[in-house]
């Protein structure tokens, strides 16, 4: 058994990992939809599967539907707005010549997620856990470094956007865990399963309505391509529902620092399927996460 307090690390490893799964869909649903019609699979066909996540839970635990608060809506519109914000900030960087560059700065998220949970959310952060969290960042941008690619690290635009995005990605998640926060009277699992469902389904309206009003073409072609659509949704909301699960159980700064593993795990499959040769920094960088995530994990 795992202890209670622990919870939150398979939860991190399962999402993390299922994400890396669910990219890779989407990378491939990209070619045919584009990115805004492969971001729309991931709410309008990974919605479904949440409800079905939700029914299971409610009969598991027993749990009533959660009274929902005031403060419930403002944590959540702000942690959906601003997570599908970070989304196009990412997608702009996809089409920048320094999106290796504008990745690396994206992935300062933890250390932003620490800043924004400790002041809204009171989350503890004491001395070694930030420096777990600077040495496990430090390594994703060593990853992130390409020969002769050094020189646009000093460039304005990458940096804001990167900054931004990631700004955007830390303040979603804890607006999400505020959010979970805020339901009482059921347990952990039923709290942020009901705010998935409803952020996503939030998400999904937002989405549709953009598309239907500016590209209704992308709206057609999600439904002829709904055999692929269906699994990356599947496996958007598996990732996702386990997000949740450990945005409800530890702080934003521990679960996006060890989130980092998703690099860790991109990287073993650029290498294994792609047979892309690891350099010098790439190392590096790897040993630096594993440290960064190792020493989080041993003074959580």
């Amino acid at each position: 058994m795992i202890a209670a307090d622990l919870l939150w690390i398979p939860f991190v490893v399962v999402a993390a990992l299922t994400q890396v799964a669910r990219n890779a869909m989407q990378r491939e649903l990209t070619v045919s939809l584009g990115t805004a019609g492969a971001a729309q699979v991931r709410f309008v066909f990974g919605l479904p599967f949440a409800v079905i996540f939700l029914f299971i839970v409610l009969s598991a635990t027993r749990d009533p539907w959660p009274a929902i608060g005031p403060s419930f809506w403002p944590w959540l519109l702000l942690g959906t707005l601003t997570q599908v914000g970070a989304t196009a900030l990412m997608l702009t960087a996809m089409k920048s010549s320094s999106f290796v560059v504008t990745t690396a700065y994206i992935k300062t998220e933890p250390i932003q997620a620490a800043v924004f949970g400790f002041v809204f959310l009171s989350d503890s952060l004491t001395l070694w856990k930030f420096v777990a969290i600077i040495i496990a960042t430090l390594g994703v941008v060593m990853t992130a470094v390409r020969p002769g690619g050094t020189k646009a690290f000093g460039d304005l635009k990458p940096t804001l956007i990167g900054l931004a995005s990631g700004a955007a990605f830390a303040l979603s998640s804890v607006a999400y865990r505020g959010a979970i926060l805020s339901l009482f009277g059921v347990s952990f699992v039923t709290a942020a399963t009901v705010t998935l469902v409803i952020g996503l389904a939030v998400q999904a309206l937002i989405l549709t309505v953009y598309l239907l009003v500016w590209n209704r073409a992308t709206m057609l072609a999600i439904l002829r391509l709904w055999r692929p659509s269906l699994l990356a949704g599947f496996l958007g909301a598996v990732a996702s529902q386990f997000w949740f699960l450990a945005f409800a159980t530890t702080t934003i700064a521990n679960v996006r620092t060890l989130a980092l593993i998703e690099v860790l795990a991109a990287q073993a499959l650029s290498i294994y399927r792609f047979k892309q040769r690891i350099t010098g920094p790439e190392i590096l960088g790897i040993v630096l996460i594993v440290f960064g995530v190792g020493l989080l994990v041993a003074v959580h």
